[in-house]
């Protein structure tokens, strides 16, 4: 860690510093040779990944479920699940390589209790299936995953309603607001809010995109059996 970020480190993670800093050595070791992390992006992993998405834990409330959708290495679910010891996570990633590292950070971390995975994609995990029920939680994170109007699609169905979806976003986060709001707001959403998240702490600070689920929009219905022109359901006899 390089030593002028300290401080927030350790204002940020407290006494999980040491997790954080062991996550951080499996980002830079089998996060770069499983290609989750670029090369490059090894010596500004503190300041640029773990910081950057430790902040938007002041953004979540005490105890809440969370979905982090496209976690990919972990970001921002694995991070807050570190910073944040009385949230519960699960990381929806689609990706088979990426689901593998997920599940052994969580068994090398400790954190089985409290994180899991769910292999596949938002809307597979917002449906449900016959063997499994619908996610759904608090908060719904997602970081550099698709623009405003896509991501509100995807995640806003698995925020249980009166709930968040919390996106880190770059520096297009307010013009994606301005483009995006009216399909937001049909989707169920109320109107996009902008923060900056831990300003004082790190510079320079995150920007977060909250929408919350006001109304549940088209709720998906299990598909009946289509009948035949005899009246009887396909599939019986």
């Amino acid at each position: 860690m390089p030593p002028e970020l300290a401080e927030a480190a350790r204002a940020l993670f407290g006494d999980r510093l040491d997790l954080a800093a062991a996550y951080a050595e499996l980002l830079a070791t089998d996060g770069v040779v499983r290609g989750l992390i670029g090369p490059r992006e090894t010596p500004r992993l503190w300041e640029r990944h773990l910081l950057n998405c430790a902040v938007v834990a002041e953004r979540i409330p005490e105890g809440a479920r969370v979905i982090d959708v496209g976690s990919g290495a972990g970001l921002p679910g694995l991070v807050l699940a570190i910073a944040r010891p009385d949230l519960t996570v699960t990381l929806v990633e689609p990706l088979a390589r990426r689901t593998a590292f997920l599940i052994e950070a969580i068994q090398r971390l400790g954190l089985t209790r409290d994180v899991r995975v769910f292999r596949g994609r938002a809307e597979e995990a917002a449906a449900g299936s016959r063997d499994r029920e619908p996610l759904s939680a608090d908060i719904v994170t997602a970081r550099a995953v698709a623009p405003l109007d896509r991501l509100a699609s995807w995640c806003l169905p698995l925020v249980a309603p009166g709930g968040r979806l919390v996106a880190l976003k770059g520096a297009s986060a307010a013009d994606e607001i301005t483009e995006h709001t009216e399909a937001v707001i049909r989707l169920g959403g109320g109107t996009p809010e902008l923060h900056r998240c831990g300003e004082g702490v790190i510079e320079p600070p995150a920007t977060v995109v909250e929408v919350v689920r006001e109304r549940v929009v088209n709720p998906r219905r299990p598909k009946k059996p289509k009948r035949s022109r005899g009246g009887r359901r396909r599939g019986d006899r």
